[in-house]
């Protein structure tokens, strides 16, 4: 399939409704409105064609973005393609989920985001803190550089609260990312959490909160997953 036959399905599954939706979640036209799970088919045939993928995230539909990051092989995704993903996703979904789950799958990621968290732009930014959560939800531990982590977990304390919208959201995240995922670090980053304490982010028009971290990894612990590793972030 081409891109434009591709844009042409993903229009027939829109829906105003979906589309009100996204846009309260910070979604810019142009998109259809579609919801991922009626995605499934075209997903399952178009899944590794990675030309498409980036002719899909080229085309700056939002669906058809967020379904770019779905299909592509992230292994062969470049820095520079990242780079470009990165400073193209205006939107908070394409930026904090789809470039970051696939900068965190492409073995660009830790890199990147280390570069990205710095960036001026909130939505690189945001898109820096991500990659990393996808990062140590998906490393071994033993492969992670625990002192850069707690390094990270300390200018979190030090800068979230005064930190653009969204990158404050990405940041807890993140904070959530190494306590769940990162077994040497739970104490560290719920230390973390406690020492934040609650964390205003302008959510718009939408029911959605910031997730209180300390309880999160509270709950996750509870759970008896502390430490279980993904084996993809995309969903």
């Amino acid at each position: 399939m081409t891109a434009q036959q591709v844009l042409a399905e993903l229009q027939k599954l829109g829906s105003e409704q979906t589309k009100q939706t996204l846009l309260r979640h910070g979604a810019r036209e142009p998109l259809f409105g579609v919801k991922i799970g009626d995605t499934k088919p075209l997903r399952k045939k178009l899944k590794g064609d990675h030309d498409l993928a980036l002719a899909l995230f080229d085309t700056g539909n939002y669906d058809a973005m967020y379904l770019a990051g779905l299909v592509c092989d992230p292994p062969r995704m470049t820095k520079g393609q990242l780079k470009k993903w990165a400073k193209t996703a205006k939107s908070p979904g394409i930026a904090e989920y789809t470039v970051a789950w696939v900068a965190a799958e492409s073995g660009h990621g830790a890199e990147l985001a280390r570069e990205w968290i710095d960036s001026k732009d909130e939505r690189v930014a945001s898109a820096g803190w991500s990659t990393l959560s996808g990062v140590v939800a998906l490393t071994p531990d033993a492969d992670l550089d625990l002192d850069e982590l707690a390094d990270l977990l300390g200018r979190v304390e030090r800068r979230v609260h005064e930190a653009p919208n969204r990158v404050k959201y990405t940041m807890m995240g993140f904070v959530i990312a190494v306590g769940g995922y990162v077994v040497p670090l739970t104490a560290r980053a719920k230390a973390a959490a406690k020492a934040v304490g609650p964390v205003e982010v302008d959510m718009g028009d939408t029911a959605c909160k910031v997730p209180d971290a300390a309880a999160y990894i509270a709950k996750i612990e509870a759970a008896g997953k502390r430490g279980a590793k993904r084996a993809t972030v995309r969903c």
